[in-house]
């Protein structure tokens, strides 16, 4: 049987590797990179396969995820050289639009792009799919089922993709919670508390939206009872440029997608 194969065994491999086994995903996988160390404990940690000779490698792949850093995917596109089969390729280099990979590698290999999250660890990962068009019906099944397994899927416009992927990062959350945590610890809370504090306030908001049928506005009007203590600490904050600092580092995010573009 023909494998998944990711090339590339870095971060979000070992992400998605872990939650293709919790979710006991039953293809065989096949891990390829230069770094002998990164298959060792890809191989340990998670009972993949693993080959170190790229052209073995693409070999024995049905869908192959091409999983190594946007200013690497050129390299390793000409070191594969040329396919002459059938095969679906699915990019995670972000930034990088279906034409610049079309433009590498033509039929018979059909592109899709995919942004997966490093929570799909845990199965509660979120991952965009973008396909090019004539993408075999039967073989978008197959990409999205793939990442269906370690969370949802939301199929966009690859003209989007850029900025999904500055939005959706699990960055933000972990960057809001340090900084809340951080804030609290300096009003005098441990920081054991601090931080039970800050993930109530992040995590469980977030899941109380989610899982509810109130809007988001109605759900922040309730929280924020005009001259309470939160409404005055959400005012403060929006004076600061809390809500234009998010845009602007959404925005920076959108421009260094575009230069991993300009780059490939």
């Amino acid at each position: 049987m023909k494998a998944t194969v990711f090339l590339g065994g870095g971060r979000i491999t070992g992400a998605l590797l872990a939650g293709l086994r919790l979710a006991k995903y039953d293809r065989p996988i096949l891990v390829h990179d230069h770094h002998p160390e990164k298959l060792r404990r890809l191989k340990k940690l998670y009972g993949v396969a693993t080959e170190r000779n790229l052209h073995r490698a693409v070999e024995q792949a049905k869908l192959l995820i091409i999983a190594v850093r946007p200013a690497s995917v050129g390299d390793l596109l000409r070191e594969i050289g040329e396919v002459n089969r059938p095969i679906s390729a699915v990019s995670l280099a972000a930034g990088v639009p279906l034409f610049k990979l079309r433009a590498r590698f033509g039929p018979p290999v059909r592109w899709a792009r995919a942004m997966p999250s490093p929570v799909c660890r845990s199965g509660c990962g979120l991952t965009a799919l973008t396909f090019d068009p004539g993408f075999p019906p039967a073989a978008r099944r197959e990409v999205a089922n793939l990442f269906a397994k370690v969370g949802p899927v939301l199929e966009i416009p690859d003209r989007k993709f850029d900025a999904f992927t500055a939005a959706y990062s699990c960055s933000h959350g972990y960057h809001a919670l340090a900084a809340l945590v951080g804030a609290a610890h300096r009003l005098g809370l441990d920081r054991k508390t601090a931080l039970e504090a800050a993930a109530h306030a992040l995590g469980d908001a977030i899941i109380a939206w989610r899982d509810g049928d109130i809007s988001l506005g109605a759900l922040l009007d309730e929280a924020a009872t005009p001259g309470g203590i939160a409404a005055a600490v959400m005012g403060s904050m929006d004076r600061a440029g809390y809500r234009k600092a998010v845009q602007r580092g959404l925005a920076t995010g959108l421009k260094m997608a575009r230069r991993n573009a300009q780059r490939t």
